[in-house]
């Protein structure tokens, strides 16, 4: 699942920064595939709650399990959101570029990849990167945003357009969001502790220490 939304993301970006139509009608194409296995893990993880009444580490695998798989099932959503946006830029490749979404673009496939490794090895020792990547993103954003809002006020005739890159990049920035709640749940899985909770005032400040300390 998680190497599957990857892939779906890493093709999104390309197809962005491309603004190529045909990358992005395949990946709208295989967002069944990301659903179907979303079903499947879910009702796996039903399953061995029914029949087997887990605890303990196996308890905290299935929690975890069902977390991360939403978490990845929403990252797909807004994967396919992005794709279908694309075909609105064709004719303003030029502003794509100015604005540097490809740096954006890169970061956001970087992060993606960086959470699924981390999901898959279970080493939690890059989680903070994880977390320093996304208020990275975030602030690169919302830096772009700015930029169309002032290009609106003063070219009217690129309102569709600027519009539709505003909410590119507000799915940019969820898809980096659900990639530290995934770290989040991998270090649950790993070593039992919660720490959404210590991260709650990010917006205040950009660099919050995590506490470790509440244990499952």
């Amino acid at each position: 699942m998680g190497d599957l939304v990857a892939s779906q993301v890493h093709q999104t970006m390309t197809a962005l920064i491309e603004c190529n139509t045909d990358l992005a009608k395949e990946i709208i194409a295989r967002d069944n595939m990301v659903d179907d296995l979303d079903v499947k893990i879910d009702k796996l993880c039903q399953r061995i709650f029914a029949l087997t009444q887990p605890v303990a580490t196996d308890l905290r695998l299935i929690m975890a399990s069902l977390k991360i798989n939403n978490d990845l099932e929403r990252m797909g959503d807004h994967a396919v959101g992005i794709a279908k946006k694309i075909e609105g830029l064709n004719d303003y490749k030029e502003i794509v570029k100015e604005l540097n979404i490809d740096e954006l673009a890169g970061l956001t496939d970087l992060i993606v990849r960086d959470v699924t490794n981390i999901l898959n090895t279970r080493n939690t020792v890059f989680v903070r990167d994880i977390f320093d990547a996304r208020y990275l993103i975030k602030e690169k954003a919302h830096a772009i945003s700015a930029q169309i809002l002032e290009a609106m006020t003063q070219k009217t005739d690129v309102i569709v357009v600027a519009t539709n890159l505003i909410m590119i990049l507000a799915q940019v920035e969820r898809i980096a969001g659900y990639s530290t709640n995934i770290a989040e749940s991998v270090i649950f899985l790993v070593e039992g502790k919660m720490i959404k909770h210590s991260r709650k005032n990010e917006d205040q400040d950009p660099d919050p220490g995590i506490n470790l300390t509440s244990e499952v």
